[in-house]
């Protein structure tokens, strides 16, 4: 076990000195071999382009297999390149869950969606959504995550609120195309606690303004993919 440990770790190192670029199918095979949450939150820096792992992840109660690794990453790649065409005012990249399975991460600008200090969708971001809920509908077995962020201007009494309104608009107008409830599994808003930029110049809060929506593998989607890899 210790070898085997051991072997897994040398894996994951030689992958970061090597900094290499593979698909969701390719990463999820390896993962799901025995490297765990610590090995996919490694590759999925690489994947996605120096992407942290992150949070999301549905509860399981099972070991991910090699073979069911490959087949959810199957599955995101497809669905990440759906995100791709229909978001196409957004960040679309790779990310690992916390279970180390791959995951999409869209990243909405709040400057093209909402009004200064408001939370009201604009038209354009309601056109852009309406595509983006169709590749939520094609993909009922990815719950779902929302996370609304501001710049650190302002107090957290006022950024907290506005950061969750925010996420709550993306959610509600998803759901009123059609995207079922039941995929909406954490809807959170982070005010300025999670900065991906630096505040002090205008390009740095710019970027800390978005709304970032997860896809990732569900409970359903791990058992089908587990009972898949088996037969």
């Amino acid at each position: 076990m210790k070898r085997m440990k051991f072997a897994t770790l040398a894996l994951a190192a030689s992958l970061v000195m090597a900094n290499i670029s593979c698909s969701n199918t390719a990463k999820g095979t390896v993962i799901g071999g025995g490297g765990g949450a610590v090995l996919g939150g490694i590759l999925g820096n690489i994947a996605g382009g120096g992407a942290k792992n992150t949070a999301i992840g549905a509860a399981i109660g099972a070991a991910v297999g090699a073979g069911a690794g490959a087949i959810i990453g199957n599955r995101m790649d497809k669905a990440k390149k759906q995100a791709q065409m229909a978001a196409q005012n957004a960040q679309v990249e790779t990310v690992t869950d916390a279970n180390g399975l791959a995951a999409v991460k869209v990243t909405f600008d709040s400057g093209l969606m909402f009004a200064t200090g408001k939370s009201d969708l604009n038209a354009g971001s309601k056109s852009d959504l309406t595509k983006f809920a169709d590749v939520l509908k094609q993909n009922t077995d990815c719950d779902v995550a929302i996370f609304g962020h501001t710049d650190s201007t302002g107090s957290d009494a006022i950024n907290n609120p506005l950061s969750l309104k925010r996420a709550q608009s993306v959610q509600n107008y998803l759901s009123a195309q059609g995207v079922s409830s039941k995929q909406f599994k954490t809807i959170e808003g982070k005010g300025s606690a999670q900065p991906v930029a630096d505040n002090s110049s205008e390009a740095g809060r710019k970027q800390n303004r978005r709304v970032e929506v997860y896809l990732y593998a569900s409970e359903a989607m791990i058992n089908a993919a587990n009972k898949e890899a088996q037969q």
